[in-house]
Formats: C-alpha cells, structure tokens, sequence
C-alpha cells in the first residue's frame, strides 16, 4: 500500500475503554502550540527519558515546520481539539534497517488508563505493515515497566536488555530495553492455517 494511500485513512474516529472517543489525525504545521502545551503537560520526571529537548519552543517549531511524514510520522490523538496522544512511526529509508520502524508512544497524563497508547500502538503497527515495514522496534528505559508490560501484551518481545546503558537528561544511568515486533501481511496469516 502506498504511504499517500495510508495517510487518507485519517482522520478518523476511535473509542476509548471508558466510552468517549477522539480523533486520530498525523501532526500538521498548525498544531505547534497545542504540541508544545501537550509536553509541558507530561510530568518533568517523565520528560527526563524522552530523547528530545520538548519543552523548548524551538524543538516542536523545528517538527511541526518541517514535517516528514515519510520519516516520522506523529499520530496525535485529540479530545476537543486539545492533544490527547502522539504515537510517532519512525523509519530509515534507506541503510541496513529500511524494512524496520520504530514506534514511541506518549499520553497526556489526564487521559491515561482508557486504553489510549494501546490503541495508537496498535494504529501504528498496522499503519507499518501496510507500509510494507517488516518489524517495528520499541526502546525503553528499565524502570518503564507499564510501558514494556503494554507493549508485550501487543505482541512485542523483549530483544535486549543493556544494564545502565543510556544516561537521562540529568546524567543518571538507566537500562536500555529494546522490544520488537515481527509484522506479518494478511497474506502471510492466510497462509498459516
């Protein structure tokens, strides 16, 4: 399936576990402030694990001004017009790791526990597969334990563990998990059984 094919499917509506819905739409240049209000919202504790400096205005002007779907693709969920989520598919688009996408997953603290950043997850899995990815990878700290827990229950592996490997923003030694997750075509289910 074309890239341009799978953008068409949003925006589009989705039920949460409690019964409200949101809209599911990619990041657009017009979402720089409601992006920046989205971060500033997650708890600084939170922040010191996410690998970019989101709380300076530069950072999220610089993503939302120079939107490359093609390599990142920002999945946000929105409430209301306020942003509720972000799950972002990465991709290399040529190299060695072409065939393989990264996934990140972030929700805004109010709207945890409704099923949020498992479906958004789950919307970028397939939106992979359709784009004819092979494997999505997932990174994480040690102490992301919910996190790493969510993730298994889609599907994802654990594929290393590096004792205090990755340091956060104030310097302190984290380990490094890395998840992944084997997509297989409908055709390739089809042929299973």
């Amino acid at each position: 399936m074309s890239f341009e094919s799978e953008l068409q499917k949003y925006e589009k509506e989705i039920k949460l576990k409690d019964g409200s819905s949101c809209k599911l739409r990619p990041l657009r240049k017009e979402d720089e402030k409601g992006f920046h209000e989205f971060f500033l919202a997650v708890p600084e504790a939170e922040r010191m694990f996410i690998k970019h400096r989101v709380t300076e205005p530069q950072v999220i002007r610089d993503w939302c001004r120079n939107v490359d779907l093609g390599r990142n693709l920002p999945l946000l969920a929105f409430i209301g017009g306020k942003i509720i989520g972000d799950a972002t598919l990465h991709q290399q688009l040529g190299g060695w790791k072409r065939h393989i996408g990264r996934v990140s997953v972030l929700v805004h603290p109010q709207y945890r526990g409704r099923g949020l950043a498992r479906a958004l997850v789950t919307e970028i899995a397939d939106m992979a597969r359709n784009l004819g990815l092979e494997k999505v990878e997932a990174e994480f700290i040690g102490e992301q334990e919910a996190a790493i827990k969510m993730f298994a229950l889609l599907g994802f592996s654990n594929l290393l563990r590096l004792k205090d490997y990755v340091k956060d923003m104030q310097a302190g030694s984290h380990d490094y998990v890395l998840m992944g997750l084997d997509l297989k075509t409908d055709e390739e289910y089809a042929g299973m059984g």
